[in-house]
């Protein structure tokens, strides 16, 4: 996570909000080989004694930023909009949830491309590294049936986001 987000250069993950990403996949992915290994380290000098491998402060103030990275560093396709704000690719989309420090998770796609068929499999998929990570997903039926993940730091007692749902 270098730099501030405003600056030129500052490496962003996708959320699944953006063009569709473009330019070298190699350099992508060392991009987010380099902020997971970031990550890391601000998580091993930041715990808390007995804290294991939970999300850290900066996550837990920042968590569609963290989410999107753990996807995209687990190697989940994220999706993605056009200028006009059509979705122009199926993957996941991280956006922020109700309560501090969640984030909500959904598999979404263009019209047509069979994404409300694969949600229930790639959520599925994204809550494996999700919890790798140290969040906690929790999956949901929405409204017209679509599924999604509540995303919320995973910890000791004491550390977590707050109450889950009720």
């Amino acid at each position: 996570m270098r730099g501030d987000p405003g600056d030129k250069g500052a490496f962003e993950p996708a959320t699944g909000d953006g063009p569709p990403l473009a330019g070298d996949a190699e350099q992508r992915s060392r991009e987010v080989r380099s902020a997971l290994d970031g990550l890391r380290q601000i998580r091993r000098l930041t715990a808390a004694p007995g804290a294991g491998t939970v999300p850290a402060l900066w996550e837990r103030t920042r968590p569609v930023r963290a989410v999107a990275l753990a996807l995209e560093g687990g190697g989940i396709a994220p999706s993605a909009v056009d200028a006009s704000g059509a979705r122009t690719a199926t993957g996941y989309r991280v956006r922020a949830g109700e309560r501090p420090a969640t984030a909500v998770v959904e598999w979404l796609g263009p019209p047509g491309s069979g994404a409300a068929g694969q949600e229930a499999e790639a959520l599925a998929g994204c809550a494996g590294v999700l919890g790798r990570l140290g969040w906690e997903a929790l999956l949901y039926k929405g409204p017209r049936g679509r599924r999604f993940l509540e995303v919320e730091p995973a910890g000791p007692a004491g550390t977590a986001a707050g109450p889950g749902p009720s």
